[in-house]
């Protein structure tokens, strides 16, 4: 199987409306690991890793996020996978 690792970027209205939450289930969900969080500039910036198609799947996801979320873009470059991580985590 395949591994590989995503840092993402995502912009919109995407902070108080539990687009860390989601993004946590969803990640788990997949059988993911990583993190999320709030950036200062309103982003949310996420490292994902994992099987290729279900780091995909997520990458997919990331688009619609929660309901109340409003996605404007998603940008994701290839990163280099982190053996220590173990499930996936919010960031405070």
């Amino acid at each position: 199987m395949s591994f590989i690792a995503f840092s993402v970027k995502i912009t919109g209205r995407v902070q108080g409306v539990a687009f860390r939450n989601w993004t946590q289930s969803r990640a788990r969900s997949l059988g993911l690991a990583g993190w999320v969080q709030n950036d200062p500039t309103g982003s949310v910036s996420a490292f994902v890793q994992g099987p290729k198609t279900n780091v995909e799947t997520l990458l997919n996801d990331l688009w619609s996020g929660p309901a109340a979320a409003s996605v404007r873009d998603v940008q994701s470059s290839k990163a280099t996978p982190d053996d220590s991580l173990t499930g996936f985590s919010i960031l405070r």
